[in-house]
């Protein structure tokens, strides 16, 4: 490739990747009216599914992707990871029932999952390719903050495109919104998008092992999402469920020791950076990605506010990761140690979720922008490093598997965490709101519906002090990390 043509491509990777941080955004700023379209009666307590559909997809089909990429090619895979988004996209928008968008949401996923993964190891590459006066070369610590600013970018434009789609056209066109950034992007990696073809030995794909993972991960969701809520944590469903999440894992284990090419090679967990790193990003998916969503939920349904203002609010969050993202990007590249800002990035992380534990039904609004901020400032520590850490301490040959790898945990943890806050929430609310589900808050009025307020609020803060409890164990983690001098 010219060096015209990566820089073209790599417009086209940051570009999916703001379609994918778009897209886990800009959900949650429709979610009320969602409910309100397709399942008044029930549909709160069914949110969950919308976010957890599609991490679980993208779980199950991120371990896929990296060994698809090493065997492959990233290109080829990168192409059809994008095509089976926009399908899944297209299906999303036309979805006439509650259950319909959950198992498009799941279609979505797969494709979804190699959005971000694949991209990250298409980047890899392209650097790794490039003359030595373009900065080619494994590892190098500028792509960081690049990374963050897209990051910040998308968490900026997706509550706020959601919110303005929602409250001046219809909430499906969150999901048709794809459609034309897709194709394009489609088009053009199509074109431009050259990668080192793999030639020589046959490489074998373990499909056993992807589907074991796959397997694996809806048994512990079912466990997380029907324990104590559908049924109760000792019925034989429950108990059936996590006697089969033991084996499932135990047989994906097996298998990823035994197989020629596993999709996660059990030799990255001998790699102490990638051991706490994965385990780093499945504590930041469960707490981000199974919490943000009841902000926009708590704005619109306790301060009624409307759906473009209250996307408005995440723009702090967005800012504070641009921000620390291309200052912490430069600082690294610089020599600073990249173990600072993974302590200081989960440590700032867990306050501000401490901080949103806090809220009343009438807390400042001041109060909400700043927690964010100070969220975004900690969030944004993370995102870059952890990338950046992973692809410098996996082997050359392993890099997409290790890349993805990210992602699966992220993903994993997102999944998990959004089912067991929404029983969280759905358990704190049935005990102390007024009976029925919070999806009909709004139906009420008079005393039950101030007892209906402060339950959910209730509800919410019980969500935000798990939350900061896991980035607590992840802070934990972050002071265990060892990094390896260069």
């Amino acid at each position: 490739m010219t060096g015209g043509q990566r820089k073209i491509a790599l417009v086209v990777c940051l570009t999916t990747m703001l379609l994918a941080v778009l897209d886990q955004n800009i959900v949650s700023a429709v979610t009320v009216p969602i409910v309100r379209d397709l399942d008044p009666a029930h549909g709160i307590d069914r949110v969950p599914w919308l976010i957890s559909a599609f991490a679980l997809a993208s779980t199950a089909a991120l371990p896929l992707y990296g060994k698809l990429c090493d065997t492959l090619g990233a290109r080829r895979v990168f192409l059809s990871a994008v095509a089976a988004f926009l399908v899944g996209s297209a299906l999303c928008g036309a979805a006439q029932s509650m259950e319909q968008l959950i198992a498009f949401r799941a279609l979505q996923g797969i494709g979804g999952g190699g959005l971000m993964s694949v991209t990250m190891v298409v980047i890899a590459q392209l650097k790794a390719a490039a003359p030595a006066e373009e900065g080619g070369k494994k590892g190098g610590k500028g792509g960081s903050g690049i990374g963050g600013l897209v990051a910040g970018a998308g968490m900026a434009l997706g509550p706020v495109l959601g919110g303005v789609l929602a409250d001046h056209a219809d909430w499906r066109w969150v999901f048709y919104v794809n459609l034309p950034v897709g194709l394009a992007v489609l088009v053009a990696a199509a074109a431009v998008l050259k990668l080192p073809r793999h030639h020589g030995t046959r490489h074998r794909i373990d499909f056993l092992g992807a589907g074991l993972a796959a397997a694996f991960s809806t048994a512990v969701l079912l466990v997380t999402e029907w324990g104590g809520k559908e049924y109760a944590w000792g019925s034989p469903v429950v108990l059936g469920l996590i006697a089969a999440s033991v084996l499932l894992l135990g047989l994906f284990l097996w298998r990823q020791a035994t197989a020629a090419e596993p999709v996660l090679p059990l030799s990255l967990f001998r790699i102490p950076v990638l051991r706490i790193s994965f385990a780093l990003q499945a504590l930041i998916g469960t707490a981000l990605m199974g919490s943000m969503i009841y902000v926009i939920i708590y704005l619109q349904l306790v301060r009624g506010i409307a759906a473009t203002n209250a996307g408005l609010f995440l723009l702090p969050m967005a800012a504070g990761i641009s921000v620390i993202g291309i200052v912490t990007g430069r600082l690294t590249a610089r020599g600073w140690p990249q173990k600072t800002f993974v302590v200081t990035g989960t440590a700032v992380s867990a306050a501000a979720m401490g901080i949103l534990a806090t809220l009343s039904a009438d807390t400042g609004l001041w109060v909400v922008s700043a927690a964010l901020l100070l969220l975004g400032l900690g969030f944004g520590q993370l995102l870059g490093q952890l990338i950046q850490l992973t692809q410098e301490s996996a082997p050359p040959r392993q890099l997409g598997v290790a890349t993805t790898g990210i992602r699966f945990f992220q993903s994993l943890g997102g999944a998990l965490g959004a089912s067991l806050f929404g029983t969280v929430l759905a358990r704190v609310y049935e005990a102390k709101g007024p009976g029925g589900s919070a999806s009909r808050i709004a139906a009420l009025s008079g005393e039950a519906h101030a007892q209906a307020i402060r339950a959910f609020v209730s509800s919410v803060d019980t969500v935000f002090a798990c939350a900061a409890g896991a980035m607590l164990l992840a802070l934990l983690l972050a002071l265990r990390l060892r990094v390896p001098r260069p």
